[in-house]
């Protein structure tokens, strides 16, 4: 089952998704207890689209694909036409040291990273495209 749905790169757009999320998990017939980790990377990457993706005067186009494959897996493909960034060459944080004093950024998508079994970047033309798996345990 594939479903698909594309948003302006607006913060008031998340609960959006957050709803085609959910009504995605309940058509696919999905535990909903394993959802948690799509909807904290989703939100992740949103919303890092929405508040460094988009040059001056311009709103980028968020397009998210949900599709629930063969033996339980679930993936999620979050394609935007923003700036070029690819969110996976950034460093993995530091975490032996205080949150005092790591540096803003970068956290989230470590956390997107550990919680996925997959995830892979690439630029498509003029879209970043983040495509996310993982295999749902019964």
């Amino acid at each position: 089952m594939e479903r698909r749905t594309r948003v302006p790169a607006d913060p008031k757009q998340l609960a959006v998704l957050n709803q085609f999320l959910r009504e995605f998990w309940t058509a696919a017939g999905l535990a909903p207890a394993a959802m948690q980790p799509f909807e904290l990377a989703l939100e992740e990457i949103f919303m890092n689209v929405v508040m460094h993706g988009s040059e001056p005067g311009r709103t980028p186009s968020v397009e998210v694909c949900l599709d629930s494959g063969p033996a339980g897996t679930v993936s999620m493909t979050v394609e935007d036409d923003g700036l070029a960034f690819d969110p996976l060459s950034l460093p993995t944080p530091d975490l032996s040291v205080g949150i005092d004093q790591r540096p803003i950024g970068g956290l989230g998508v470590f956390l997107v990273r550990q919680m996925m079994d997959a995830v892979s970047y690439q630029r498509v033309g003029v879209r970043n495209q983040l495509r996310m798996s993982k295999t749902l345990t019964a």
